[in-house]
């Protein structure tokens, strides 16, 4: 769910969940960005864009797995966003390439590759000083490339990333957490499954968490990616596809630990 700005916030959730879990759930707040086409007339936001060639630094090897070329999805321009993320982008890894195991070929060769290896999905940074325009070699498909405006705003998790330990609540009255802000927060969702999506918290709403914890807590959001009838893309049944990263891998700049995974209906 998403929010303007961090007053609104913070004011819903002390109104809706009460002085301590409202408290505690908007420290969960991350700033994050809505992701539109620029047909509307607003501005690129850097070089931000779905499809097109890669931007990368030469000399970098094309991502593949089982032989074959991924395709680029997408490119964030983390430079254009930092003023945005402030502390919460610890390290400035320029460009973000983001690609998908998604072959120009026939159904029964793509069935013979491991879909189920986490190598499907890669994420490249490159020197936006250094990186040039990349193009896919055959087979990965070519998506014509669509500029982003990227539109801050504060974001805070839907249910069913959180865990009983986030916020107080009853439990003669909730099963748990997620139960308490599905009715407290209740019309607060924002319908984001459809949209694009950067950093801050991904949409949830198929009753399954996305962001993954380990000791350093919850993993960073990268990319959330919404069908797109414009390009030919679906992840199954009004589905989105999700990147994270660990969050301790994403502080150290090792985008060798990201990965991604698409939710559906």
């Amino acid at each position: 769910m998403e929010f303007d700005d961090d007053a609104a916030l913070h004011r819903i959730c002390a109104e809706r969940l009460g002085e301590e879990a409202g408290g505690q759930f908007a420290a969960m707040a991350r700033r994050g960005f809505r992701l539109d086409r620029t047909t509307d007339g607003a501005p690129a936001t850097g070089r931000c864009r779905l499809g097109g060639p890669a931007l990368l630094e030469p000399g970098t090897p094309w991502p593949v797995h089982d032989g074959v070329p991924l395709s680029l999805l997408a490119v964030l321009d983390t430079d254009a966003l930092a003023p945005w993320l402030g502390d919460q982008l610890p390290v400035r890894p320029g460009l973000l390439n983001f690609f998908r195991l998604d072959p120009d070929i026939p159904y029964e060769e793509y069935a013979k590759l491991d879909t189920s290896s986490p190598a499907m999905h890669r994420v490249l940074p490159a020197d936006p000083a250094r990186a040039v325009e990349t193009d896919a070699p055959a087979p990965a498909t070519r998506w014509p490339a669509v500029p982003l405006h990227a539109t801050g705003v504060v974001m805070l998790p839907d249910c069913w990333d959180l865990e009983d330990e986030d916020v107080a609540f009853d439990r003669d009255a909730h099963w748990g957490a997620p139960s308490l802000i599905l009715d407290a927060m209740d019309g607060l969702n924002g319908n984001t499954a459809d949209r694009h999506r950067a950093f801050g918290w991904p949409d949830t709403s198929y009753a399954s968490a996305v962001t993954a914890r380990d000791a350093d807590g919850p993993a960073v959001h990268l990319l959330q990616l919404a069908g797109d009838a414009g390009l030919g893309w679906g992840w199954g049944d009004a589905g989105s596809l999700y990147f994270t990263v660990p969050a301790g891998a994403f502080a150290a700049g090792d985008f060798t630990r990201a990965g991604a995974e698409g939710r559906c209906c």
